[in-house]
């Protein structure tokens, strides 16, 4: 399909990215917007992330922005590829709710960007099936 590398963004980041335009993740909507990464995620990552965008606090800051959280949802749907869930992957994250974000990337070779602690403690086990772990994407980066 493409060169690009894959991306696997937890909720959190997707939220930082897509809601609260977090400047640190200018680095990595630059990378998307030149097709230099490829954000990977499955029917039960967006799923969640509709679920968190009906969070209380959520809702007062789309609401704030004049943003729907269809509005999101649609941003999610053309910069994100859908892809079927993976397999479970051979290492096991201690929150079940990081898991899906795991196996896609592991299945997929991808970057992880997440900053669940639960996700970052895992980076070496993680390094030695393929995938980098970050909290943020940084150019430079490797």
């Amino acid at each position: 399909m493409s060169t690009s590398a894959p991306v696997v963004l937890d909720t959190n980041l997707a939220l930082d990215l897509l809601v609260f335009d977090d400047p640190a993740c200018e680095p990595l909507q630059g990378a998307l917007a030149r097709g230099e990464l490829r954000w990977i995620a499955t029917a039960a990552m967006r799923d969640e992330l509709a679920r968190v965008l009906g969070y209380p606090l959520i809702a007062a800051r789309l609401a704030r922005m004049q943003r729907s959280a269809q509005q999101v949802l649609d941003v999610f749907d053309a910069q994100a590829q859908a892809l079927p869930a993976a397999p479970a992957a051979a290492c096991k994250c201690d929150d079940p709710d990081d898991q899906v974000f795991i196996d896609l990337a592991v299945a997929h070779g991808a970057l992880l960007l997440s900053k669940d602690r639960a996700v970052l403690v895992m980076r070496k086990q993680l390094a030695a099936l393929g995938v980098s772990v970050a909290a943020r994407y940084e150019t430079a980066a490797g």
